[in-house]
């Protein structure tokens, strides 16, 4: 999974969840509580980020409003924050806007 500007990291990002999360749009087909694995490249970061995590939210296709059909997923404690921290970094001050984004 490749976040190639803030906008597309703020649509995706998910700050509520415990060790924070990200909104991966797919039409495939997941089950709530799948651990899944991704390499995550962020905002013009050459470095390939890896990370798992369990699937928590998922926007099935046809959504109400046009929301984009994907899977959240919540970061695995063993990262001990560190990719939830560099995201929020990346976003700083942008966390408090009402700009819509891909889950709430």
């Amino acid at each position: 999974m490749s976040i190639k500007d803030k906008s597309a990291l703020y649509a995706s990002y998910m700050p509520f969840l415990e060790n924070g999360g990200v909104f991966i749009p797919s039409e495939q087909a997941f089950e709530l509580g799948e651990e899944v694995f991704m390499l995550v490249n962020l905002v013009d970061d050459n470095q390939k980020i890896p990370l798992s995590g369990k699937v928590v939210w998922i926007t099935p296709k046809g959504a109400q409003n046009n929301k984009t059909a994907g899977v959240g997923v919540q970061f695995n404690s063993l990262d001990r924050g560190s990719t939830k921290d560099k995201i929020e970094k990346l976003l700083a001050g942008a966390l408090s806007s009402d700009r819509k984004n891909h889950t709430m």
